[in-house]
């Protein structure tokens, strides 16, 4: 096995395995943060047509965004997830390559304008084209549905409770009359969080890789997560600000709207315009009503009554660009929800260039930033940051709720390795920055007496 991603840092998850002359990836994702990004153009480490198959946890670019690439590169297998994981990876993946064209061409006349080169080729990564050219090579199955990839080997999703369709994938390896039982995390869920069921909890497993990315620290609970949210849109309006969501198009979105629903209902905030401004997020909210059987039951009662959190009076969800743009001209106070989540590209930065400088004005970010990402640089406490070329002061309200997140924290993640009933004979710890992972492990070791290690970028280890 060979973790080619997503190892002492965050984003491009992708993990290589090889048993019985049967070669596997599980993940192909993007890199995100800004000093890993020029691993997204490199060569990949494998062959891709040397790969006899793809096992997608779910479609968050961080897991999903280089297929495309490994496709146009030779991938001629099966990409193996489940039908929501599919439906949602189609919108994740067009809009990406969208951005990424859309980037390129912004990049190479403002390079041209200032007479100088940016670190990386400007072409997109990929095109739209070559994001619809991966599509076929998807194979859609249902949860609990074995897989035959080869002889010996098999491979199983399960419900990972992260977002709509993500996964935790176990992969059974036969050989010479023994057998082996490896599970890949993907990104672990919560319990009782609204929306979705709760994460899978395996009993037995030879070999564990576990994602860190929240391993050193716990979240909000729901009440905090509602009394911080009301806190913050009730003290932007009597400034005259307005609240501006950097977030994911996917999950991160759909719960904010959820949460913003509840505090409607209980008349805990002011019925403001609420803003989705973003075509990705809206197509995906769609895609929500297509899977009542993966909602939990206090979603779809609420979908039942006719309180959907999708469909709330004074929702509005722009697709075009001249609806985008109108938000800006809009007086009084709004609540502007927009991609990306990290402000790494899409309609957020035009946003936080009207917004950021204004001291009646909020950004709040609902959950966790990478490092290297501009969501950090301001997290951080920047007092200027560059955004679309230019440099603006921060002097915005800057807040964060990390218990919006849709990974499990350091107890949540330990709960779900507690289901074990007998010790894995090795557990691998990815997924999270460099101090988080080895707290975690740390963490993990001390508890349990268990063999962990925190594997580093493109190392290869020999399963017993």
């Amino acid at each position: 096995m060979n973790f080619l991603g997503a190892a002492q840092n965050v984003t491009g998850s992708a993990y290589f395995l090889e048993a019985n002359d049967v070669r596997l990836l599980v993940d192909c994702g993007l890199y995100q943060e800004r000093e890993l990004l020029a691993r997204n153009w490199d060569p990949f480490p494998v062959p891709p047509h040397t790969i006899n198959a793809v096992l997608l946890t779910h479609a968050h670019l961080d897991h999903s965004g280089l297929l495309p690439k490994l496709v146009r590169e030779g991938f001629a297998g099966k990409i193996y997830c489940t039908h929501a994981t599919y439906d949602v990876a189609q919108i994740l993946l067009l809009d990406a390559a969208h951005l990424q064209e859309q980037d390129a061409e912004f990049k190479r006349k403002r390079h041209q304008r200032e007479g100088r080169k940016g670190p990386y080729p400007e072409i997109p990564l990929y095109t739209a084209n070559d994001a619809s050219a991966s599509f076929p090579r998807f194979s859609p199955v249902g949860y609990e549905e074995p897989i035959r990839l080869g002889e010996g080997v098999e491979a199983t999703f399960h419900d990972a409770g992260h977002v709509l369709g993500s996964s935790m994938v176990k992969v059974k390896v036969s050989q010479n009359g023994e057998q082996r039982t490896l599970v890949f995390s993907g990104d672990v869920g919560r319990w009782e969080k609204p929306m979705l069921h709760d994460p899978t909890i395996f009993e037995e497993a030879d070999y564990i890789l576990v994602e860190s990315t929240y391993g050193d620290r716990l979240h909000e609970d729901q009440k905090g997560i509602e009394a911080t949210l009301a806190e913050i849109i009730n003290s932007t309006r009597k400034r005259g600000g307005n609240i501006v969501i950097p977030s994911f198009a996917f999950e991160r979105a759909q719960e904010i709207l959820y949460y913003l629903n509840e505090l409607l209902l209980e008349d805990r905030i002011p019925h403001l315009l609420v803003f989705l401004d973003s075509p990705m997020a809206t197509s995906i909210t769609e895609v929500f009503g297509r899977y009542p059987d993966l909602l939990d039951e206090d979603m779809v009662e609420l979908m039942r009554q006719k309180k959907s959190p999708f469909d709330f009076t004074g929702l509005k969800m722009t697709r075009t660009t001249d609806e985008s743009k109108v938000i800006n001209h809009i007086s009084g106070t709004v609540i502007i929800i927009a991609g990306s989540g990290m402000c790494t590209g899409g309609r957020i930065k035009h946003h936080l260039v009207n917004n950021i400088s204004r001291r009646e004005s909020t950004i709040l970010f609902p959950g966790y930033q990478a490092t290297g990402t501009l969501g950090r640089e301001i997290v951080d406490g920047a007092k200027e940051v560059r955004i679309l070329g230019q440099m603006y002061p921060v002097k915005a309200r800057i807040a964060q709720i990390n218990g919006f997140s849709a990974h499990a924290d350091r107890d949540e993640l330990f709960r779900w390795l507690s289901g074990l009933k007998r010790p894995p004979f090795h557990l691998f710890v990815t997924h999270g920055e460099p101090d988080v992972a080895q707290y975690f492990a740390n963490f993990v070791k001390e508890k349990t007496g268990w063999q962990v290690s925190v594997p580093k970028y493109q190392e290869e280890v020999t399963l017993n």
